[in-house]
């Protein structure tokens, strides 16, 4: 890796955009609303999405819902490959906001406005999505150069990872991977998930998928300045910058499983690089987020048997005091001999609930003030992929994907209210 050097990258005045003849860009589908209830809990779902493709959200840790709160993204294999779309959770109105060439699976809203950063063809790509969706209800969407900005072209030899934007939308952060590409989803949970497999045997697989060199580099969103952040000895996974305090970097060792020590820490400028929980060797930790201004949520994986020979399950972490409470967990009765639990976790924005999801597809809720776990919906599949929960910004409701519908062959987007009674308590 080289060194963190100041590099300046073309700005947009110097590297314009080209697009090809009619552009999807804007097209407007109909809205796929279904309201049902949980036969088990009585909530009440709405599916978003229930047309055949594939439709997926952020991961938990990511932005989700626009600045304005109005609309949520998604990722959908119904156009010219996966491309992302917004859905107006009012209304169900879907627009298309990328064609082409898009990386979706580094897309980034800004918490500050209304704009999506991108990774298209080396370059990191700013698109103003205000005027977007304002042509796009009127029929008359333009060509896309009119949206977008080119922020930075990166060099040709750099494999950039995902993005992050800093909540104040000075500088967006991504990762540079040296490693080769992880397995499929399926595969990592199919070894994973195994009770059988030898732990001395899981561990040198990990620490096989976990072996490389990884970077973090931040772009200034005015500039167009490159620098490095830092450069770590390892396979690093799962950029996210805190909502409430700029320039603060939360990364993970990523070895599709367990890892030596998972969590880390780091400012924008490279400094207080630090493990955030040290771990010990018989626990996993993973699917770390930030939940507060000063804390991280995370959790202990108990699907195990070795695992549950310790404390398991949704935890929270202090960012400043280092202070880790185990929030709940939960036994699932498991085929093969497994114990499943908790598996993705998210905080409300008022601190007050942490909701999970389980390994045989149920979402609960937990009562941070007492503990108390309550069940919110069930029967979600966690196929192709799973439900990683995440709260809405008034904290009334979850969202979740979903392959209920389909019996695991696709995804929808749900929403879950939570029931008032538990709001009122």
């Amino acid at each position: 890796m080289r060194p963190g050097a100041s590099v300046l990258v073309a700005l947009a005045t110097l590297a314009p955009m080209v697009f090809a003849a009619g552009s999807n860009v804007g097209r407007r589908l109909p809205p796929e609303k279904r309201v049902v209830r949980d036969a088990v809990t009585g909530a009440t779902l709405t599916f978003l999405t229930t047309d055949p493709a594939n439709d997926s959200k952020p991961y938990q840790t990511d932005p989700t819902w626009t600045a304005d709160g109005r609309w949520i993204l998604l990722r959908s294999n119904r156009g010219d490959g996966a491309q992302a779309f917004l859905l107006e959770v009012q209304t169900g109105d879907i627009v298309q906001v990328t064609d082409g060439a898009t990386n979706t699976s580094t897309v980034s809203l800004s918490r500050k406005t209304n704009k999506l950063y991108l990774l298209r063809d080396h370059r990191i790509v700013e698109v103003r999505l205000d005027p977007l969706l304002a042509d796009a209800r009127a029929g008359k969407p333009k060509d896309p150069a009119a949206y977008e900005r080119v922020v930075a072209t990166l060099p040709e030899d750099l494999r950039a990872g995902a993005l992050a934007v800093d909540p104040d939308e000075s500088h967006v952060y991504f990762g540079v991977i040296v490693s080769a590409p992880l397995a499929g989803r399926r595969e990592i949970d199919k070894r994973n998930t195994d009770p059988a497999e030898d732990r001395a045997a899981a561990r040198r697989r990990f620490e096989a998928a976990g072996k490389g060199e990884s970077s973090i580099r931040s772009i200034d969103l005015a500039t167009g300045e490159m620098r490095t952040v830092i450069d770590v000895p390892f396979r690093l996974g799962h950029l996210q910058t805190n909502p409430w305090v700029p320039g603060e970097i939360l990364y993970c060792h990523e070895t599709t499983g367990d890892a030596p020590q998972r969590m880390w820490a780091v400012r924008a400028d490279g400094t207080g690089n630090r493990p955030l929980y040290v771990e010990s060797p018989d626990e996993w930790v993973t699917h770390e987020t930030f939940s507060g201004k000063d804390e991280v949520m995370f959790d202990l994986m108990g699907h195990l048997p070795y695992l549950r020979e310790r404390p398991t399950g949704v935890a929270v972490v202090n960012l400043r005091t280092n202070h880790m409470t185990i929030l709940g967990q939960i036994d699932e009765d498991m085929t093969g001999g497994g114990t499943g639990g908790y598996w993705h976790a998210n905080g409300s924005p008022d601190g007050r609930w942490a909701v999970a999801d389980s390994f045989l597809g149920n979402v609960y809720l937990i009562d941070r003030r007492n503990g108390e776990r309550i069940l919110l919906t069930t029967d979600h599949k966690m196929l192709p992929d799973h439900a990683h929960p995440i709260f809405s910004p008034d904290g009334r409701r979850v969202l979740i994907q979903s392959g209920r519908l389909t019996g695991g062959q696709s995804l929808d987007l749900v929403l879950v209210d939570i029931p008032d009674a538990l709001l009122r308590r």
